[in-house]
């Protein structure tokens, strides 16, 4: 990995560019997070380069795989760590990188026994933060050959890593948006059906409401379209 190298330099400016396209594109979160890793793993040669993400909700809070640009299944599988846990807990609770030369050799890295299967030597693991600091999740970088990161490759990987941060996160405000648009329309749906229902069968607000929702039971289909179709009847009239 040599990284003073105006190519690779180079490299690394389209691999920020190609990640901030990702922030103001129409792909979905898991295209995203593909498109990093595999940028990241492309221009810095390194054998595996993986992301995780904060679950939040969790108590702890956990840290999950979410996206890997290998293929080999037993790095693929399924895997969630505390922020109390590894590594990347490690990484996501300090705020701060953290580099080993031997992974083997260090105590807070987990997954030794996986590390001698796939050959992984070296890594670097950098905070995937956001504004006020926060963050969101982990980027690991595994070489296949023991490595010494220096203070350049460092800031290069963090430059990518944030810039990733910012991509994630406007993904993910914009589901929650579309998210809460879909609850207000449905919601809006719901109450003029309950008007007509109110009107027509002379029930109360909410015995219309139960009325729709029991349809809604019956049938086996979402609140808002039962409400759509109540809406339709009563424009055919």
């Amino acid at each position: 990995m040599d990284f003073k190298s105006s190519e690779n330099t180079d490299k690394y400016l389209k691999a920020l560019m190609d990640i901030s396209r990702a922030i103001n594109s129409d792909l979905y979160l898991e295209d995203i997070l593909k498109l990093i890793v595999m940028v990241t793993a492309k221009v810095t040669g390194v054998e595996i380069c993986s992301l995780w993400l904060m679950d939040e909700d969790k108590e702890p809070k956990e840290l999950r795989l979410k996206a890997t640009q290998t293929i080999d299944p037993e790095y693929v599988k399924d895997r969630v760590l505390t922020i109390n846990e590894g590594v990347v807990g490690y990484v996501a609770k300090q705020k701060q990188p953290l580099l080993t030369r031997d992974v083997l050799k260090e105590p807070r890295f987990k997954e030794k026994e996986m590390a001698k299967k796939l050959g992984l030597k070296s890594l670097v693991s950098v905070p995937l933060q956001v504004r006020d600091e926060k963050v969101i999740g982990v980027l690991n970088c595994f070489t296949s050959e023991y490595h010494s990161f220096n203070e350049n490759e460092v800031n290069l990987i963090t430059a990518v890593a944030n810039q990733a941060a910012v991509a994630i996160f406007n993904s993910e405000l914009m589901v929650k948006t579309k998210v809460i648009q879909e609850e207000l329309e449905t919601r809006k749906l719901v109450e003029k059906s309950k008007e007509i229902m109110m009107r027509r069968m002379n029930l109360s607000a909410d015995d219309a409401y139960r009325c729709i929702q029991k349809k809604s039971m019956d049938s086996r289909k979402p609140l808002r379209q039962v409400a759509e179709a109540i809406l339709l009847s009563e424009d055919m009239y």
